[in-house]
Parts: structure tokens; sequence; C-alpha cells
């Protein structure tokens, strides 16, 4: 890593690259971490590594809505007191903790991302053939598109729109209240509610 002392030991060195991976980690939070894990008690440190142990160990797709879960179905999917009739789509397992603080009650099915074609990411690299398959199965009525208000997130709704155009189930996306570019994972709930409220259909 560039500044990293050349007097530091070599697995210091390699823990604070991994944490620098770490999404929204820089070089300084990076030598932090690192620098408390060391600090910490080698109960603590030894609870850390077992926790993600655990988490790249017990932790699966659901075979249904591929949300992050220990066991399959997940338990979205096998709540029977869900409204079985709606689906709402998101582009990653964390936008769901932030949706059901609406109070929204229906079933989930996440993309893992959104078409990027810049990027490379095309519709056979997301869970949209799966969505597709399961509106027929189950019969859902209406398919909320709960995807950030961004380029890339309003030509992954419209291409959803055109793909479940032989479903007949009814294509909503979230509406007021989400200013463009806005991240579902910071939305606050009041608003995010109101986006749920006046959902509109996809045309």
């Amino acid at each position: 890593m560039p500044g990293q002392a050349s007097g530091t030991p070599e697995p210091i060195t390699r823990l604070i690259e991994h944490f620098h991976r770490l999404p929204g980690i820089g070089p300084k939070s990076a030598q932090r971490l690192a620098y408390h894990i060391l600090r910490s008690p080698d109960q603590e440190a030894q609870a850390l590594a077992t926790a993600i142990g655990d988490v790249k160990s017990r932790i699966q797709y659901c075979s249904i809505c591929f949300n992050f879960t220990e066991s399959d179905p997940c338990g979205y999917c096998e709540d029977e007191h869900r409204d079985r009739t709606v689906v709402c789509v998101v582009e990653e397992p964390l936008d769901i903790v932030a949706i059901e603080r609406t109070g929204f009650r229906g079933l989930y099915h996440v993309l893992h991302g959104i078409l990027n074609p810049m990027e490379g990411r095309g519709p056979d690299d997301l869970r949209i053939r799966e969505l597709h398959d399961r509106v027929e199965v189950e019969g859902l009525v209406e398919v909320i598109m709960a995807i950030d208000p961004s380029l890339e997130g309003e030509a992954t709704a419209m291409y959803v729109q055109r793909l479940l155009g032989d479903t007949g189930a009814r294509v909503t996306r979230l509406a007021r209240g989400l200013p463009s570019g806005a991240d579902l994972e910071y939305t606050d709930d009041v608003t995010l509610a109101r986006a749920f409220e006046g959902r509109q259909e996809i045309s």
C-alpha cells in the first residue's frame, strides 16, 4: 500500500491491505482498523475471524428470492402471513432491510445488481430471468421495482417491464420522495414509505 512504512511487519501490512479493499475504507481507516485488531484481546480477534468464516461457510442464496439466508428458503419466502401476490424487486439484499422498516409485507426478489453496459453487466448477469419465472409460476399480480432512480436503475426497470409484458402482472416503480441518484440504503423511513405509496406503473 502506498505510504506504508517499509519496517511494518508483513502480517500487519497484509491485514491493512485487506481492510483497504473493503468499500468505503481508505488507507488511514484501514490502518486504524488493523492496529485496533492488534490491541484487542485475543478472544475478540478470534471472534471476529470466526464470524467472517461463518458468514462465508453458512450463508447462501435463497433459491426463490436470492436474498442471503442461512436456511433455504429464507424467512421472507416461508412467511405465510406475507402478501403473496406482490413482489418487491431490489438491487441488493441490504435494500430489503430499509424496505422492511416501511411496513411492506409482500415478497422480495433480489437482482444482485442493475444493468450497466459500461461495466459489462447485462441481463444474464442478474436474476431477471428467475423473476420472470416466479411471476408466471406464482401468479404474482404486482411487481414493484424498488431500484435506485439512476439512469442504470431506470434502464433496468424498463427492461423488466418489457420482459414481464407477457405475464399480465402490473409493474410499478417507487415514485414520490426519491430524488434522482438516491441510494435506498441511506433513504429515511418516511421518504421511502411515501415512495411506496406513490408508486407508479411503468410505461
